[in-house]
């Protein structure tokens, strides 16, 4: 009884100074950074981190420097969730110099230590490694990136990990600048490991419409976002992502939003960016 009296005063006396109870956002926030900037990130509300598979799991780093990456991740506060920039630029995935047994053999080894870092997602970028030379013909190069999606797929699904395809402005790559694009692949992958990461600031910078987000609601499992103009923290220019924000609302959508911008800013913007991208979020899925 004295234990309940005691607890109820402490209430009151939080409620009458003005406490107010942090809720967990309506969608989770993440962002693309290096790992040593985790108490950082902590400190600035987000919950989530991504970073390179080159840093961090790629087959090319020593076993040495695998098994300390593990270490360092195991002291994280915030969750390694995913990493991308899955290829190696010279690892070409799409057009004639596609070499199959070597590109599979990679992710395989990619996905083990995927699933050893208990890294769930894979973003599928890697603008230069899926550029074509220039004139080839893009329904061959589909159709022969869809074959190749589906085998890589079923390797992924063996490790249990999942790939998120992104759509790439047409100055990082001349293949799948658009999320419809991305979404048409996806579809013909037509795997439950293969999926599709909706990333706005390429969107906005291809002048994409928010509506396609809505039409791959279905494929839908991850979110990027930067400022349109110099891909700077949202906050930092000012940038209203109301439009794209309510697309996700309407496409029931409920997983991550990680940002994706420069990595030269204070520990004042970032934290300022987490605040500006919530209240952007809450305001839209609040209402």
């Amino acid at each position: 009884m004295k234990l309940k009296i005691f607890i109820g005063s402490i209430l009151l006396s939080l409620f009458l100074s003005g406490f107010r109870w942090e809720t967990k956002p309506s969608i989770p926030l993440g962002i693309v950074t290096t790992i040593e900037k985790d108490s950082l990130i902590i400190a600035s509300g987000f919950q989530l981190m991504g970073a390179s598979v080159g840093k961090m799991i790629a087959p090319s780093l020593s076993e040495e420097k695998f098994k300390q990456n593990l270490k360092n991740i195991g002291k994280l506060k915030a969750k390694l969730y995913m990493c991308n920039v899955m290829f190696p630029g010279e690892m070409k995935i799409a057009g004639p110099k596609v070499n199959e047994a070597r590109v599979l053999a990679y992710v395989d080894s990619l996905f083990q230590r995927a699933q050893q870092a208990k890294v769930s997602l894979i973003v599928l970028g890697s603008g230069a490694a899926r550029r074509l030379p220039e004139n080839y013909d893009v329904k061959k190069a589909t159709t022969e990136f869809v074959l190749l999606c589906k085998k890589i797929a079923v390797i992924a699904a063996k490790y249990k990990v999942k790939i998120a395809l992104e759509n790439l402005q047409h100055t990082e790559t001349n293949f799948i600048n658009t999320v419809k694009s991305a979404a048409e692949v996806v579809r013909s992958v037509n795997h439950p490991n293969f999926k599709l990461n909706a990333d706005i600031f390429h969107m906005r910078r291809e002048q994409e419409p928010p509506q396609n987000i809505i039409d791959a609601r279905d494929l839908l499992i991850h979110c990027e976002i930067a400022e349109n103009d110099e891909r700077t923290l949202p906050g930092i220019k000012g940038d209203d992502f109301t439009a794209y924000i309510q697309a996700l609302k309407k496409a029931k959508y409920r997983g991550p939003v990680f940002v994706e911008a420069g990595s030269d800013y204070s520990d004042t913007q970032l934290a300022f960016c987490f605040q500006y991208l919530n209240r952007q979020i809450e305001q839209v899925y609040k209402n």
